[in-house]
């Protein structure tokens, strides 16, 4: 969600503050802020929606200073307005938050019968207040941070700035991740590595708990109970990352667009090409000896890890239970010495998966993470980390992120059924074979049907609903083509398995109601097929995805038939992940929406 820099630095800041922002963008935000000490005083400039309108502020109203802090919100407590904004100010304190307060009200409500006065609707304003008050009282300023992180429930990232410490900043982490970076003469705070890399390839990722002081020469990092402790320091990959959209108009489409180079590097930290089968293996995790398989994510992932769950099934007879991780740890599921977890997460710090890993590891689980930040919490808190390499995804809406992930899936549903005895050498060389295969279809296929897909979005920008119908792994794929269209566009859309339509969505078919069915040739195919019956029958207007063999078997009218190559069963769900992605991004194309940054959306969600 938000996003964080913080600069102690031997020069003005202020323009370095709003560029590092700009990096975070990604992240997804409603309003921005920086705020500066020159001259002992503390000056800020805010402004909601874009960055581009805190910079006009900024040339008309320029920020003198070479201490500051700066901030992306993702509205959590109060609209998206200039008040509610970060820094928040008080008597002194400056403050800016990633996360949730979640006793906020209380302690909100004790400083005003002290007399305090709130300008905002946020959470955050609390931390300006709290630590405001315990220095009125003649707290020095750690020593009102120590007591003031005792106070908060909830999960928070803070950067603050003391009008009267002007080379300090103090920062604090608990569940939303915060970084410091080691400069020449300066020292920086921030999100993610990417935020800190124009500045730092040297990076200190602070721990659960960890509150830091920071100035031009001095790192200081306390944990909870206010001891020093050493943190490691560490190269970053962050500043080798270029934020740049290339000759594509979006992100999204960039990222794409790259989905062939970035499967194949995924492949090939997998799969021994030249002999035919999966190399990776971890002794960490014990496939052959495992009675089940426990899998949480969220939202894209989560529908990565349903495709999964079919794979580690069928090839190596696993049973999977899965859930998304907001409910994950709430049903209570049993479990066993016998069992493993593995969460799956793009950035690595998402706040909900991170607690259910965190329930499995209390349970004594053996923790598997695929991730596609090998810095992130959840693959330092795992004991075996499943790379991803998509590189930094900028886009809100999942695309390159999503096709690593399967792969990576893909892969380690083999690594299994090798272990188990139930994957045949054979069958195993006849995989990666396929597998091997998918980037050169990818780049065919973005050929062959993105000016189809252009013609046939301009056509679905004009209707309010979308069903998406899919069966065996094709299912996950109507759940994620569905999301994919309602997070950019704004259109409502839904996902179902084939087989219940009849049982309550045939009601919504007519002739205003497009349905996008996903359908290899493959052994559900004629079933699915009776499902497109029941919907022509009805008027629906059937938008078909499908293989040259599956289009040859249907006499059916259609709106479109977008045809792919026959391939092999592990591959199709990454590759029908594509014409899924091109037709969400070129329906918001059409319909002018935000494509990289949708609206109350936010691409990395640390806060439960």
């Amino acid at each position: 969600m938000c996003g964080i820099i913080g600069i102690v630095g031997n020069r003005e800041v202020a323009p370095l503050l709003v560029d590092a922002l700009k990096r975070l963008e990604y992240r997804g935000y409603d309003s921005a802020g920086v705020a500066t000490i020159k001259d002992g005083k503390l000056d800020r400039r805010r402004a909601e929606g874009k960055l581009a309108n805190l910079d006009r502020k900024l040339g008309e109203e320029p920020l003198a200073g070479h201490v500051g802090i700066g901030h992306t919100r993702w509205a959590t407590h109060g609209a998206p307005t200039e008040a509610n904004a970060h820094p928040h100010f008080c008597n002194g304190v400056a403050v800016v938050h990633n996360g949730i307060i979640e006793n906020f009200a209380p302690l909100r409500a004790e400083l005003m019968a002290k007399g305090a006065t709130f300008y905002s609707q946020t959470d955050t304003e609390v931390v300006a207040q709290l630590l405001s008050a315990y220095r009125q009282e003649g707290l020095a300023p750690r020593e009102a941070m120590q007591k003031a992180l005792g106070r908060f429930e909830g999960a928070y990232a803070l950067a603050v700035l003391f009008e009267d410490q002007p080379d300090m900043i103090l920062g604090a982490r608990s569940g939303p991740p915060l970084a410091v970076g080691h400069g020449q003469g300066e020292m920086f705070l921030g999100s993610d590595a990417i935020a800190l890399a124009p500045f730092t390839d040297e990076i200190t990722y602070l721990e659960d708990g960890d509150w830091v002081v920071i100035k031009r020469d001095l790192l200081e990092i306390h944990d909870r109970t206010g001891k020093l402790v050493e943190r490691r320091r560490q190269k970053s990959q962050g500043a080798a990352y270029v934020v740049d959209k290339g000759n594509h108009r979006h992100f999204m489409e960039k990222e794409i667009y790259e989905q062939a180079e970035v499967v194949s590097h995924t492949l090939a930290h997998y799969i021994d090409f030249a002999e035919g089968r999966v190399k990776f293996e971890s002794s960490l995790i014990d496939f052959a000896n495992l009675d089940r398989l426990a899998m949480s994510a969220c939202g894209t992932a989560y529908y990565a890890g349903l495709v999964g769950k079919y794979w580690f099934e069928r090839f190596a007879r696993l049973p999977v239970e899965i859930d998304v991780a907001s409910e994950f740890r709430y049903r209570e599921m049993p479990l066993t010495g016998r069992m493993a977890a593995l969460f799956i997460s793009q950035s690595g710090e998402t706040a909900d998966t991170l607690a259910s890993l965190r329930y499995c590891r209390d349970h004594k689980l053996t923790i598997g993470a695929v991730v596609n930040v090998r810095e992130s919490t959840i693959a330092r808190e795992s004991d075996a980390v499943f790379p991803t390499l998509a590189g930094p995804e900028i886009g809100v809406a999942s695309t390159k992120a999503f096709t690593c992930q399967l792969s990576v899936l893909a892969a380690l549903a083999m690594i299994a059924g090798r272990a188990r005895g139930t994957l045949s050498a054979e069958d195993e060389s006849k995989m990666v074979r396929a597998l091997v295969e998918a980037p050169r279809l990818f780049n065919q296929v973005l050929t062959a049907i993105q000016p189809q897909i252009e013609m046939l979005s301009r056509e679905l920008s004009r209707f309010k609903d979308v069903l998406y119908l899919g069966r065996g792994t094709s299912f996950p794929l109507a759940l994620e083509g569905a999301l994919k269209l309602k997070e950019i566009s704004y259109i409502h859309a839904e996902g179902y398995a084939a087989g219940e339509l009849k049982h309550g969505p045939i009601a919504l078919i007519d002739e205003t109601m497009p349905v996008i069915v996903i359908a290899p040739h493959d052994r559900h195919f004629e079933k699915t097929v009776s499902n497109m019956q029941e919907v022509a029958a009805r008027g629906g207007r059937i938008i078909l995805i499908t293989d040259e063999t599956g289009a040859a078997a249907t006499t059916l009218e259609t709106m479109a038939t977008i045809v792919l190559p026959v391939v092999d069963e592990i591959v199709a769900p990454i590759l029908y992940a594509l014409p899924v992605q091109l037709i969400a991004y070129h329906t918001a194309v059409f319909m002018g929406t935000d494509v990289d940054q949708p609206r109350n959306l936010a691409k990395s969600v640390t806060v439960e």
